[in-house]
């Protein structure tokens, strides 16, 4: 059977909150019965105290316990005179004196004879009075134990031995009653706090549970291509960190869409123009338009290296993707390959009349850990990027130095410059600045981004950055064998 979370979070504060009631009313049932015995207890010490001081003033009138041996009923006088009355405690003596209490006859031989059952929890049925000897001289007869015993002194020496049991438990019909009624009232309460209990878990279990229900939909909408699906933040707890969390995955997945199409779009616009164009080559020469000569064969040829360097662009950005990559590497010195990369370029540049100036910190040592066939790709993509879109006449200066453990390597060239908007997609796949897509002025936009894997596969960095020629500056660092743990 499936319960919904809603109703799981609903029964497990429900459960909760009775067993938080069910303890408290045990422990309350519990404190009720024995904190009123400990009050009863109280003041039935009280009635003792007051009973002590009473036999005390009675022995030093009558100089002994005689009277009470000669007369059982007198202890039962003494024993009603200690009950509660009202007026103040001399009117009270004046009343016993004037007219000392009856007996009451259920007692009245209490010395004598064993009280009958119902009796037997009486505070009459559990004081003992005992001579200086310890003889019993009142009380119910029979052995007394787990007695407190008090003495009792007059003219400074004990006269005797007052002792009472302490009540063990409740009998009388009114505190039992009484405990009885408290108890019902405590169960009372803990239904009534079950029942607000639940009617509070529910409507707030559903309002947990709403932010989840709400996520969980959006969740569902995304799993079906929605990636435009959002859901709002709430507060700053687990729910709201989770909405947050989704939301940059939903953002994610999102351009990661649009990367895709875009992607596909890129891909099939670059691979379609060579293909046109080998295709409009090669129907001339079936129709006889272009005679099949060298001309055209170097057309074709041209045409064919183009698509066959974007195939291969292509392919190493996959197989940088799938970590399938390799690398070669060795301690190489940075200074030579650069040198040797700009010696290459160095006629490329002057024809275009593009003016050099290289500065390769002379003296010091740049060794690398590094794969000289992937710096050589390096180097020689940013030479021909540089080549490409700088204007006639311009300028390309090259620097190496030293940046602490790590070599910085610059390629600033003068105008045409890139926004700086532009600047953060110049790594961007198959990005060009210019709109028109115009091919006359370089390859399909995959050089940086090859770069960037190349910079990266060790342990460097790249970045574009407005040069102070009016063009474009590539810095790149990377770690020198020095650094290396």
């Amino acid at each position: 059977m499936k319960i919904m979370i809603k109703y799981r979070l609903f029964l497990a504060m429900l459960a909760a909150t009775c067993a938080v009631v069910v303890c408290m009313f045990l422990i309350m049932q519990w404190s009720i019965g024995r904190g009123f015995l400990a009050y009863v207890n109280t003041i039935e010490k009280e009635r003792f105290e007051k009973l002590a001081e009473v036999l005390e003033q009675s022995y030093g009138v009558r100089g002994g316990w005689d009277f009470l041996r000669d007369d059982p009923a007198a202890w039962s006088r003494l024993v009603a005179s200690t009950l509660p009355r009202e007026g103040t405690d001399q009117e009270r003596q004046d009343r016993m004196e004037r007219r000392p209490p009856r007996p009451d006859p259920k007692f009245a031989n209490l010395s004598s004879r064993k009280p009958p059952p119902r009796f037997g929890h009486r505070f009459e049925t559990r004081v003992w009075l005992l001579d200086a000897a310890r003889n019993r001289i009142a009380g119910p007869p029979g052995q007394p134990d787990r007695v407190d015993f008090q003495r009792l002194v007059s003219e400074r020496r004990v006269v005797g031995y007052l002792g009472m049991r302490p009540r063990q438990r409740l009998t009388d019909t009114h505190q039992l009653l009484f405990v009885k009624q408290q108890k019902l009232a405590m169960a009372l309460v803990a239904a009534v706090m079950l029942l607000i209990s639940a009617a509070i878990s529910l409507p707030l279990a559903n309002r947990l549970v709403l932010p989840i229900r709400r996520l969980a939909a959006s969740m569902h909408r995304l799993a079906t291509g929605e990636f435009g699906t959002r859901v709002a933040v709430g507060p700053e707890d687990e729910l709201g960190q989770l909405a947050r969390d989704f939301n940059t995955l939903a953002l994610s997945l999102e351009k990661n869409e649009q990367a895709r199409r875009r992607w596909v779009a890129d891909i099939s616009h670059e691979l379609r123009t060579p293909l046109s164009i080998l295709r409009g080559e090669i129907e001339a020469v079936q129709d006889g338009v272009r005679q099949a000569g060298p001309d055209s064969m170097r057309s074709l040829h041209v045409e064919v290296m183009h698509l066959s360097r974007l195939v291969d662009d292509l392919y190493q950005i996959s197989l940088y993707d799938i970590g399938a990559l390799t690398y070669r590497k060795s301690v190489v010195d940075l200074r030579d390959m650069l040198a040797d990369a700009l010696d290459s370029f160095g006629p490329e540049l002057a024809q275009k009349g593009i003016s050099l100036d290289a500065e390769l910190a002379p003296g010091g040592e740049f060794e690398v850990f590094a794969d000289p066939g992937r710096l050589h790709q390096l180097f020689d993509n940013l030479l021909d990027n540089a080549l490409k879109y700088t204007d006639p006449g311009g300028e390309l200066s090259v620097r190496l130095e030293r940046r602490g453990d790590r070599a910085g390597i610059e390629f600033a060239d003068s105008a045409p410059g890139v926004t700086p908007e532009e600047l953060e997609k110049l790594f961007d796949r198959l990005y060009r600045v210019e709109s028109s897509r115009n091919r006359a002025l370089g390859g399909a936009g995959l050089g940086l981004t090859i770069c960037r894997n190349i910079v990266e596969a060790h342990e460097g960095s790249i970045r574009a950055l407005p040069s102070p020629k009016g063009g474009v500056l590539i810095s790149i660092e990377l770690p020198l064998t020095g650094s290396r743990a």
